[in-house]
């Protein structure tokens, strides 16, 4: 029975040993950064006087954060988190797989992601975090207000001092 003990101990510690070492750490965003991106994405749109709705994910494309803004049309709010989602699971901006489509790369038009600008990832030391996603008034708006708001989370650069 001791064997038998020792054995499956001896069993168990190699699969604990094994699953740790086939794990990785994974950094995303949590609320109160889904707070930051959504706070600075709604004062960018208010700057601009362009009312959007406003969605910002984790890295598996799951909301953080939303609002829609008075004056959005309604399907812009289903808009805005299909943007983000789209972002955050290609880690890249929604203008580029546009941009691959109207270059002939149709195939993605077939998968189930939104393709329209306005979705960008957000970094942190180069890997993503999170994505946020607008949907207003044009495709040019929604990308500023996405790419100001993405900027707001990052880390800024230390500038130097200067004697």
């Amino acid at each position: 029975m001791a064997k038998l003990g020792t054995s499956v101990f001896s069993l168990a510690t190699v699969f604990c040993l094994s699953a740790g070492a086939q794990t990785v750490n994974v950094m995303t965003l949590n609320q109160a950064g889904g707070q930051t991106v959504l706070q600075a994405a709604k004062e960018s749109a208010q700057q601009r006087s362009a009312p959007s709705a406003i969605a910002v994910v984790d890295t598996a494309g799951d909301l953080l954060a939303f609002q829609r803004m008075d004056g959005v049309r309604p399907a812009s709010a289903d808009l805005a988190i299909e943007k983000a989602r789209t972002a955050a699971r290609l880690q890249r901006p929604t203008a580029e797989i546009e941009d691959n489509i109207n270059k002939g790369r149709i195939a993605f038009v077939t998968a189930d992601i939104v393709a329209l600008r306005g979705g960008m990832p957000i970094r942190v030391n180069g890997e993503v975090v999170g994505a946020v996603g607008i949907a207003g008034l044009s495709k040019e708006t929604d990308t500023e207000i996405a790419n100001t708001a993405a900027a707001a989370f990052s880390p800024s650069p230390k500038t130097p001092k200067h004697n």
